[in-house]
């Protein structure tokens, strides 16, 4: 599978975030966000974990081609979970990184593979949920969480802009009060203009994203 390494300035080893995309494909936008990442001190490793994509997002980025990667799948499906497993195994294997320390950022359907894998007995130091979907019945599911989360969420995502049903931002809002009933670790930002894909469409946002990311990352990895 086609992936984009960005290994930070500084003396190894380094804390690890995999960086999964979501409907619309593996794009340039994604190995941007890891070299932007890397500068904050962490091994960024942005992944190609579905070949191809669709959908109303792919209006804002760049795909690149990786056709060699297994096809699309449910977020939630033992196949998205068996990719995100062997490409979270070799990013702990890489020369650079700690084992010990990896995290997943996740866009829409990347975001809600990351949440599955941690719900399903992943071993992740910490997750950064952007745009992600959140079905009623995950709050049945929150004692499952370990690692800390990070939510990032537009109050405007909507099915016109790549989001749907359970990308709503009431959605998200219901998930966050179940992570914060429980005492679960969890920091979340709502933008008030953020659509589903802010993080590509709006300067501000991204920057204001990748400033938040940089420093979750630094507090959670460094545990």
């Amino acid at each position: 599978m086609l992936a984009a390494i960005a290994t930070p300035a500084g003396r190894p080893p380094f804390p690890s975030v995999l960086l999964l995309h979501g409907t619309h494909g593996f794009a340039r936008e994604y190995v941007e966000l890891a070299v932007e990442l890397s500068r904050g001190g962490v091994l960024a490793v942005a992944a190609c974990w579905f070949s191809g994509g669709d959908g109303e997002g792919t209006r804002f980025i760049t795909p690149i081609a990786c056709t060699d990667a297994p096809p699309l799948t449910p977020a939630a499906s033992d196949s998205a979970r068996r990719t995100v497993d062997v490409l979270l195994q070799a990013v702990r294997h890489l020369p650079n990184a700690r084992p010990d320390r990896a995290a997943l950022f996740g866009h829409s359907r990347g975001a809600g593979a990351a949440l599955n894998y941690a719900l399903t007995g992943g071993d992740v130091s910490a997750l950064v949920l952007d745009s992600t979907g959140y079905p009623g019945e995950l709050a049945n599911q929150v004692p499952r969480l370990h690692a800390p989360i990070l939510i990032l969420h537009g109050l405007r995502d909507s099915p016109a802009d790549g989001g749907s049903a359970v990308t709503d931002a009431k959605m998200a809002r219901s998930f966050e009060a179940a992570l914060r009933n429980a005492g679960k670790a969890v920091e979340a930002r709502f933008y008030s203009e953020g659509t589903h894909n802010g993080i590509f469409a709006s300067p501000a946002q991204r920057a204001d994203e990748l400033r938040r990311i940089g420093a979750f990352l630094r507090r959670r990895l460094s545990q």
